[in-house]
């Protein structure tokens, strides 16, 4: 038992040692609070396809599409209609197939609107192609590469006596 003269002190050493415990304590680091590591971002299944695409390898992109089959999906749809576009000889009505679906899941699918509308031009419909840069032209505001490219397209296309 302490003396009547040595709490005092007891209880002033206890106390500065919990202060010193509580100021040491929220600088320490415990499992629970660390964060769990960010998952890892899921890999683009449209990543081979997109890779044929930018190569200008047409039917080596079909094939990664159909691989993927990702029909409900419209940025899937947007590069099969590109695909078809381009592939030699173009598949138009499939490349205007699969423009629709994409603009059904998203009407504002920026892509979808420029393809479908330069597909417009293929087929010589000035109007249809005008009414995709409408739509595009109330989503974004230049500079905006789908709206930017049609504007072109467009203009070519009267440049060239409305031919594509």
């Amino acid at each position: 038992m302490l003396s009547s003269t040595a709490r005092p002190a007891a209880r002033l050493a206890l106390a500065a040692l919990a202060l010193g415990l509580a100021a040491w304590m929220p600088l320490t680091s415990f499992a629970a609070d660390t964060p769990e590591p960010a998952p890892a971002p899921a890999a683009d299944p449209l990543a081979d396809a997109r890779a044929q695409i930018q190569a200008g390898r047409w039917p080596a992109a079909i094939d990664a599409l159909k691989r993927v089959n990702a029909t409900g999906n419209a940025d899937w749809n947007n590069l099969m209609g590109y695909a078809l576009r381009k592939n030699s000889p173009p598949d138009l009505d499939g490349a205007q197939r699969h423009y629709d679906a994409a603009l059904r899941i998203d009407p504002r699918h920026q892509g979808a609107l420029e393809y479908s509308g330069e597909l417009a031009l293929m087929k010589g419909d000035l109007a249809a192609a005008e009414a995709k840069l409408a739509t595009l032209s109330g989503l974004c505001r230049s500079p905006c590469e789908p709206l930017d490219d049609l504007r072109q397209a467009i203009a070519r296309y009267k440049a060239n006596g409305n031919r594509y």
